[in-house]
């Protein structure tokens, strides 16, 4: 019985297509947007994959820097929806735990009550991902990552009135130095929750927009307790 010229088979190889040299990939990794305005538009795709690693760092940094003004001018609302990233509350945070930090001692006396450094960490990271999640179980059109992107960028004005209060805190301390802190944390804290507002008011139902401010609120307040309760001991 002759076998059905309908049958299958599989070639793995064939004579005619094998040869004995190693295939070669090709392919390229573009970033989009990147390279035109700051809010990510008007932007031509560019190659990444062959830039030189300090071109890459400077690309990041002026990313950077780019959100930290739009969180001083609060213009362009979705400067920090579009390309959203971690590295800017990642330096903000490292520098509030580090400066914010606690001196241990054995003897009671002599030691500060200072949150320790992961204590700090702890507090920023949860706190904002509380908020996010209020933000989402809100009905929010936003994502996770995006929210917390923006809550960490927004402590910019907080880490500015911690830098001002350390200086400060340089002279002998008296009643109208500790107004002055009082009211440089002040500032701070009524800025990063007005920029949140400005990021993130958007992004929730209007009926339920004060529920989702509210946290906000109690965030920012909680870190800048920690700033205004900063000893220089």
């Amino acid at each position: 019985m002759e076998p059905s010229s309908s049958e299958a088979k599989l070639d793995l190889y064939s004579e005619a297509s094998f040869e004995d040299t190693e295939p070669v990939l090709a392919g390229n990794i573009s970033v989009p947007g990147t390279a035109g305005q700051a809010d990510g538009s008007g932007g031509v795709e560019f190659n990444t994959l062959d830039e030189p690693i300090s071109q890459t760092i400077k690309r990041d940094l002026s990313a950077v820097g780019t959100k930290f003004l739009a969180v001083l001018y609060p213009k362009e609302k979705k400067s920090l929806l579009k390309e959203w990233d971690l590295w800017g509350p990642l330096i903000l945070c490292t520098f509030m735990a580090t400066i914010l930090q606690g001196h241990d001692s054995s003897d009671s006396d002599k030691a500060d009550g200072g949150p320790e450094f992961a204590e700090v960490f702890v507090i920023v990271w949860v706190g904002a991902m509380i908020v996010t999640l209020n933000t989402k179980l809100l009905g929010g059109s936003i994502s996770f990552f995006q929210s917390v992107c923006v809550l960490g960028y927004c402590l910019l004005p907080l880490v500015l009135s911690l830098i001002c209060c350390r200086v400060v805190l340089l002279a002998t301390q008296n009643t109208a130095l500790v107004i002055v802190r009082c009211l440089l944390v002040l500032a701070g804290f009524a800025w990063s929750t007005f920029a949140s507002m400005q990021f993130l008011g958007d992004c929730n139902p209007p009926a339920r927009k004060a529920l989702a401010v509210y946290p906000m609120f109690l965030f920012y307040l909680v870190v800048g307790w920690m700033v205004i309760s900063h000893s220089a001991d």
